[in-house]
């Protein structure tokens, strides 16, 4: 029952209210409350401003044993994993001493990722396929992990990470036909551009729902723990999917389980269209979500060829030893649109990707070939040509079996295919619907 004094404070029904009790006249005297919505530095019109990044020197980071505690490892998610200087020499304890063929190979890799990536956008101005996405200035976050991996272990990626295909000797024909969604495509037109897949390079099918990748790989590597295999497995997402449940369900397992996996968090400074600080970019690092997981965690410099294959070498050989996960935040800059669907003069400074402070990975590796007295400014040249070649006369041989355009018109698909590998035995109503769709196709025809 109320007491006298709730009863007196209460306003009579119909009446006027009663006095103010005690907490009313405190709360008049509080600040008002309200939220922050976090704002980049720069919008259109103005000059991009990387000054408040912290960049350590390189070959500056401790480099921890692979059996290290996770804890130990911690410090190491708020700093930035470096070794090619400005000079391009490999500094510190990170350099993976990496021979000269094999620099000359990720390099020419590199190059042919960004030269499919410009003759592909191309395509897609030029209506032959409705999409495309480049990975411009990210390239050795793909390359160079993959140059790391043993090519048995499987990859979980996005959609901008084709170089993992192409430093796997993917057929660059196989790529064009997925994109055209041609007679020659694999996926048979039921995925969107870009969207690759093959089991047998090790690269599982890529989902346009973001942060799938996650728990598939954690789910993934378990079973291969589970079996006693030797393989592991490695995902890559943005900084935007880390906002994602999926993310934070899969670190939980990964570090509960201590599943052999390599979570990668491609920090590139944006999704869509949003600046990395809505997804928490603001509060802290993205590496330091490992620290609340339990698991090891490090922060890369992502335009740095050698940091990254030393990293991801790094977490592999510590996923081998049953060690667990480790996440990697690979800090990069994404220069060109989200896709081509995307006009990034809308939200952000034009020039931003020129001005980023970490540089170009192609232009950083071939400095340090140069340091080496392996390459220069010739055979440089002459490789562009060679990779332009090949891309040319990978797209030449793609078109014979159509384009977006001319798969319907010159190259007609055989549209009742879409029924066929869907169920391991096609239900009758489906093998009905295929009868009659063939038919029909067949009275036309006459």
């Amino acid at each position: 029952m109320a007491s006298k004094t709730d009863r007196r404070n209460r306003p009579a029904r119909g009446g006027p209210p009663g006095p103010p009790d005690q907490a009313s006249v405190r709360g008049a005297n509080r600040t008002r409350l309200s939220l922050h919505v976090p704002e980049p530095d720069g919008r259109p019109g103005d000059e991009p401003d990387f000054s408040k990044l912290v960049i350590p020197a390189a070959g500056s980071v401790a480099r921890p044993d692979i059996s290290a505690a996770a804890a130990d490892t911690h410090p190491l998610c708020f700093t930035l994993v470096r070794v090619l200087d400005e000079d391009g020499q490999a500094v510190g304890p990170w350099d993976p001493r990496l021979d000269a063929e094999t620099l000359k190979r990720m390099l020419k890799d590199m190059m042919t990722v960004r030269a499919f990536d410009e003759r592909m956008f191309r395509a897609q101005r030029q209506g032959k396929t409705s999409f495309y996405m480049k990975s411009l200035g990210e390239e050795a976050v793909a390359v160079a992990a993959a140059y790391a991996l043993d090519g048995e272990d499987m990859c979980f990626p996005t959609y901008r990470q084709q170089g993992l295909l192409v430093a796997r000797g993917y057929p660059m024909v196989e790529m064009m036909n997925q994109i055209y969604s041609n007679r020659g495509d694999r996926l048979k037109g039921r995925q969107l551009p870009v969207m690759y897949s093959d089991k047998k390079k090790g690269f599982f099918s890529i989902s346009g729902n973001l942060a799938t990748q996650y728990p598939q790989a954690v789910g993934w590597a378990m079973g291969s723990a589970v079996k006693g295999d030797s393989r592991i497995a490695a995902a890559w997402i943005g900084d935007g999917s880390t906002a994602e449940g999926d993310f934070h369900s899969a670190v939980l397992f990964a570090g509960i389980y201590r599943a052999p996996v390599i979570l990668n968090v491609v920090n590139n400074q944006w999704a869509i269209s949003s600046f990395s600080g809505i997804a928490g970019g603001e509060l802290t690092t993205f590496a330091a979500r490992a620290v609340g997981y339990g698991i090891a965690g490090l922060r890369v410099d992502g335009n740095d060829p050698l940091a990254v294959y030393a990293a991801t070498q790094w977490a592999a050989d510590r996923a081998r030893s049953n060690l667990g996960p480790t996440l990697i935040e690979m800090f990069t800059y994404r220069v060109e649109g989200h896709s081509t669907s995307d006009d990034p003069s809308a939200y952000r400074p034009q020039g931003a990707g020129k001005k980023w402070p970490l540089g170009d990975p192609i232009e950083r590796l071939k400095a340090h070939l140069v340091s080496l007295g392996e390459w220069d400014d010739g055979r440089h040249e002459e490789l562009a040509k060679e990779v332009d070649t090949e891309v040319r006369a990978a797209q030449k041989e793609a078109e014979k079996l159509g384009t977006l355009v001319a798969s319907t018109i010159d190259f007609p698909q055989d549209v009742s295919t879409m029924f066929e590998d869907v169920f391991e035995e096609m239900p009758w109503h489906l093998k009905e619907q295929q009868a009659q769709m063939i038919a029909e196709l067949e009275a036309k025809k006459k």
